[in-house]
């Protein structure tokens, strides 16, 4: 019933930018927090942005801090990640993730989240 639909990863060369969107339903989106999750290829699913139910407050990984931005559009039920300055090491499979859990703080750890997308790919070329 709870569905997840990553779009707007691609190729990009290094120093590039990149939105990633996130389509959310049959949750109530506007009261669970959000975030985004990324797996290279050989390596463990890392934590990379999160955000609040109402978006008020985020939390990013040390590695996009700066480069990376969270937010969401409640009355679309979309969410996004902007990527700024992206580097070859960012090239990996990004996938969005929804709590279950109403007006939650943002979360670092895939296992506070109960439902995840299938993922889209961003490849950095150097």
């Amino acid at each position: 019933q709870v569905q997840l639909i990553e779009s707007g990863g691609g190729l990009v060369q290094a120093g590039g930018s990149l939105r990633l969107s996130c389509a959310a339903s049959g949750l109530t989106f506007s009261s669970v927090a959000m975030g985004w999750f990324r797996q290279a290829p050989g390596k463990e699913r890392e934590f990379v942005a999160a955000i609040s139910w109402s978006g008020g407050s985020t939390n990013y990984a040390d590695s996009v801090t700066g480069r990376f931005t969270i937010s969401r559009a409640n009355a679309k039920n979309t969410l996004y990640l902007r990527m700024n300055s992206l580097k070859p090491e960012d090239t990996a499979v990004y996938y969005c993730a929804a709590a279950s859990g109403y007006y939650g703080s943002p979360k670092r750890l895939g296992a506070e989240y109960d439902y995840w997308g299938q993922g889209t790919q961003v490849t950095v070329s150097s």
